[in-house]
């Protein structure tokens, strides 16, 4: 039988054809089957924003003696660690590395159930007369820095606060703007960016998820 019979017999089938003898893969069932996230950073280019920015935090400041790095819970803590380590193999100096948990002193505390989760905050040295750096993964409505700038406050009063983060996805709803940024990434409000450390989640990638936004 010539090709222009078997498709006058054989109308297309939306899943499979056993009749025929074969599979017919259908146009809905490949799309459902696609993967809704797409990588924009890999491990490679994570450890290389890093670096860059570490060396960035240096010549913005004139030298790295008074200042110190505060990563926000969850990733911006190891984030601080690698910046961290990172000046330490150009420069030899080890920075002074805190911890902050910013959720007692978010906006949206309330919509958050009755028993929300709150985690410890560890920042071992005075912050007076220092330069902070807070450092975080994401930088969305501006929301999450605006906590842990009332978080800061708490502690002492330091000379500067500056802000480093991974990705600045835009759409803030404050004005705050980052002072060091990994990468600039446009993108929809539908979706979420979601950064993954080898410390937290097993693996180093930054991805963009489609359909759901970040907090």
């Amino acid at each position: 039988m010539n090709n222009r019979f078997l498709k006058l017999i054989m109308p297309p089938c939306p899943f499979l054809c056993p009749w025929a003898g074969f599979f017919v893969r259908s146009p809905l069932v490949a799309e459902e089957g696609m993967s809704n996230e797409k990588q924009i950073l890999s491990a490679d280019e994570i450890r290389r924003a890093l670096v860059r920015i570490a060396h960035e935090i240096d010549e913005r400041n004139g030298g790295l003696r008074n200042v110190a790095l505060v990563g926000i819970r969850s990733r911006g803590v190891p984030l601080a660690e690698r910046i961290a380590a990172a000046i330490a193999d150009f420069d030899g100096t080890r920075v002074p590395i805190g911890q902050l948990d910013i959720t007692l002193y978010r906006d949206d505390l309330k919509l958050r159930g009755p028993a929300p989760r709150v985690r410890k905050t560890d920042v071992p040295f005075d912050i007076t007369g220092k330069t902070v750096v807070l450092v975080d993964d994401v930088l969305f409505t501006g929301r999450t820095v605006r906590a842990a700038l009332d978080a800061i406050a708490d502690l002492g009063r330091p000379a500067r606060i500056q802000l480093a983060v991974l990705i600045d996805r835009g759409h803030r709803e404050l004005p705050i703007r980052a002072d060091f940024v990994g990468k600039n990434v446009p993108t929809a409000l539908s979706e979420r960016v979601m950064v993954r450390l080898r410390e937290t989640d097993g693996v180093d990638e930054v991805v963009i998820q489609r359909g759901t936004v970040n907090d």
